[in-house]
C-alpha cells in the first residue's frame, strides 16, 4: 500500500505536467473520452448519477443526460491542469459570454461585499479566476485527500487578485475579514461539510447534509448575496453566469440553508448536463446523526 502511494504521488505530478500543455479545446475532447470510460466501467459511479438525477426529475429523466452529464465531468476533470497552470489572464480570456455581471458591477459601486455561491455546476473555477482578475476574491478550498495534489491546487488559487481560504477556522476568519473590507468570497455550498459544520435540509427532495457557512456569511452587514456558474462552451470557451438572489435569507438556520439549497436547485436546472451528479452529496458524514425532521424553504 506504502509504495502504491508513493507511486502515485511521483505520477500524478507528471501527468499534469503533460496535460498542462495540452491545448484546452483537445483536453476538452480527451475529458469527453474519459467521462465515456467512467460511465461504463463505474457501476457505482452509474448508479449514484441515475439515483441522484431520478431526484431531481421526478417526472422522468431527460434521455441521455446521466451520459452527458458524465461525459462532462470528464471534461472538468482534465480541463483543470490547464485552468490552475495558465497565467490568469489566460483562463478569463476563455470567458467569451456573460450573463448578470451589470449585477455585481451595481452592487461593488455601492460599496457592498460580495458572496459567490457556485456550485458543482460548469466551471468553477474559470467563473472564479474570471472574477480574480479585477477584483480581490477569496476562495474558500478543502485540501485534497492526495498531499501532491495540494500545492498544485494552490498554486492555481493564489492568482491575480485570488487568494485561498482553508476549510477551518482560520479560514473563516479570513474570509470574514475580506468580507467586512468590502471584498468578495467564494464557495461551493453544495459540498458535503464535516460533523458540526451543516444541518440537514432538503435538496432535490431528498435530507442532505448542508453547510451553514453559506448562511453565516450571507449575515454579515453590507453582504450581497449571487449565486454564479460558467457554462462550458463550443470551442473550449466559457459562459459566465450571474444569479442574484433578490432577497435576504431568513428564519432559522435550518431555514436558510433550505432557501440556499432551493436557489441552487434552480441554477443546477438551467444548465443540468453540467452538473456533477455522480457527487455523493447524500452521504451521512461521520459522527453526524441521520436526519430528522427537515423544514421547508418555504417555512
Amino acid at each position: 500500500m506504502h509504495t502504491a502511494r508513493q507511486s502515485m504521488s511521483s505520477l500524478i505530478p507528471a501527468v499534469f505536467a503533460v496535460l498542462r500543455c495540452l491545448p484546452l479545446r483537445l483536453l476538452h475532447l480527451l475529458g469527453a473520452g474519459v467521462g465515456w470510460l467512467a460511465w461504463w466501467l463505474s457501476p457505482g459511479l452509474r448508479k449514484r448519477t441515475l439515483e441522484n438525477l431520478a431526484l431531481a426529475f421526478p417526472q422522468g429523466v431527460p434521455s441521455g443526460l446521466a451520459r452527458r452529464a458524465t461525459v462532462d465531468a470528464g471534461r472538468a476533470l482534465l480541463e483543470l491542469p490547464w485552468l490552475w497552470s495558465r497565467p490568469i489572464e489566460d483562463v478569463a480570456a476563455r470567458v467569451t459570454e456573460q450573463e448578470g455581471y451589470e449585477r455585481v458591477e451595481a452592487v461593488r459601486a455601492e460599496g457592498r461585499a460580495i458572496l459567490l455561491l457556485t456550485p458543482h455546476l460548469g466551471c468553477f473555477e474559470a467563473a472564479a479566476q474570471h472574477y480574480g482578475t479585477r477584483y480581490p476574491i477569496t476562495v474558500l478550498y478543502r485540501r485534497p485527500k492526495l498531499d501532491v495534489l495540494a500545492p498544485i491546487m494552490e498554486s492555481g488559487r493564489l492568482r491575480g487578485l485570488m487568494k485561498a481560504a482553508p476549510a477551518d477556522a482560520s479560514g473563516v476568519r479570513q474570509m470574514l475579514k475580506a468580507l467586512k473590507r468590502g471584498e468578495a468570497v467564494g464557495m461551493l455550498p453544495d459540498q458535503v461539510p464535516q460533523f458540526g459544520e451543516g444541518v440537514w435540509a432538503p435538496f432535490f427532495g431528498r435530507p442532505a447534509y448542508s453547510m451553514t457557512l453559506a448562511a453565516r456569511m450571507a449575515e454579515v452587514k453590507d453582504v450581497h448575496v449571487f449565486m454564479a456558474y460558467a457554462a462550458r462552451l463550443p470551442g473550449a470557451r466559457y459562459r459566465l453566469v450571474i444569479r442574484d438572489l433578490g432577497r435576504p435569507l431568513s428564519g432559522t438556520p435550518e431555514q436558510r440553508v433550505a432557501q440556499i439549497n432551493a436557489e441552487l436547485e434552480a441554477l443546477i436546472r438551467e444548465c443540468p448536463d453540467q452538473y456533477l451528479w455522480s457527487y455523493n452529496r447524500y452521504k451521512r458524514p461521520a459522527g453526524v446523526p441521520p436526519p430528522g425532521a427537515v423544514v421547508s424553504a418555504d417555512a
